[in-house]
């Protein structure tokens, strides 16, 4: 082959190389046409830390300042989500919150801003944290299901004993109600809602 021919060849091997390289760095703009919803699945429910299940009144201690309603075993749960973005560009998410319930009794409003980047056509994994205590659930519990523990018969501390020494085992009902994650990317917003029962 002529050398000039050899030289005109790797040029073009080259330029297509480059023109490839171009079109691989070119990435696509989101727009409220493109945009795919994330897709969201609960993975896992379970406490990060627990103490068991105990509660004291009143009491007189040697330093310090007692609570003035006595105190309660803390407990912190992990909820866990799996967050799929099938677009091809990455997005941003920017918040997200839901209602907690055990056994169908509305116990708290879960709440997260911390933002987080998800790249394109990747899973994330999002954690959110709840701390509750048998006194703080008692007190939810006579506001807000007074009427459905009247209506089953439940009793409030009945109700709290058994969740508190289940939690190690989540062997009762819990959902996640009313869940919103907010995204964004490019101007472009979207707020994917989602319900879970687990488990």
């Amino acid at each position: 082959m002529p050398k000039k021919y050899t030289v005109l060849l790797i040029a073009l091997i080259f330029g297509m190389g480059v023109l490839f390289a171009s079109c691989a760095g070119v990435q696509t703009k989101p727009t409220a046409a493109n945009f795919k919803n994330p897709v969201i699945t609960l993975d896992y429910i379970g406490p990060s830390y627990y103490e068991g299940f105990w509660y004291y009144g009143k009491a007189k201690v040697a330093k310090g300042k007692a609570p003035a309603g006595g105190g309660s075993s803390p407990v912190t749960l992990e909820f866990v989500f799996e967050i799929a973005n099938p677009n091809s560009y990455p997005i941003l998410l920017d918040s997200s919150q839901f209602f907690l319930y055990f056994d169908d009794y509305e116990l708290r409003i879960v709440k997260d801003m911390n933002e987080m980047w998800i790249p394109a056509g990747k899973t994330n994994s999002k954690v959110l944290h709840v701390t509750l205590t048998p006194f703080s659930t008692y007190a939810k519990f006579l506001l807000a299901g007074k009427e459905l523990a009247i209506k089953r018969g439940d009793k409030p501390w009945d109700k709290i004993t058994q969740w508190w020494t289940g939690l190690p085992d989540m062997s009762f009902k819990i959902d996640v109600k009313e869940a919103s994650f907010s995204f964004s990317a490019n101007g472009v917003s979207t707020v994917v809602g989602i319900n879970v029962t687990y488990p």
